[in-house]
């Protein structure tokens, strides 16, 4: 089953191109940006932290999901975040699916910051 509906791209590139106004070293800066924001968010994620904390860098990473055309990414990361703030007892379940999408996504920036190098 995939992780969210009509499974958008895992990065689009139009949205980015968009959000960069085409300039290949803005969008090199941004994909880094949010490279970064995932390794200083996924810790803060993890089990045993307060459920408030973890809903923040959900929210936080969904943002910069958004920012860079990441929707899958920016989608899980709501549906986690909404259950966080619930405190529902999915949040095992979600966090499997969206450790993927983040992976997924972190992959397609690192790929597309090459081809633009």
């Amino acid at each position: 089953m995939s992780p969210v509906p009509d499974d958008p791209p895992i990065l689009d590139l139009g949205h980015l191109g968009r959000q960069t106004g085409g300039d290949a070293v803005l969008e090199s800066e941004l994909l880094a940006l949010f490279e970064a924001q995932c390794e200083r968010l996924r810790p803060l994620l993890g089990e045993g932290r307060p459920a408030g904390e973890r809903a923040d860098a959900a929210h936080t990473l969904k943002g910069s999901a958004c920012a860079i055309g990441a929707s899958r990414l920016a989608t899980m990361a709501d549906r986690l975040e909404t259950a966080l703030r619930g405190e529902q007892a999915e949040t095992a379940a979600l966090m499997a699916g969206f450790d993927e999408v983040v992976t997924m996504t972190r992959r397609a920036a690192a790929e597309r910051r090459r081809a633009a190098a």
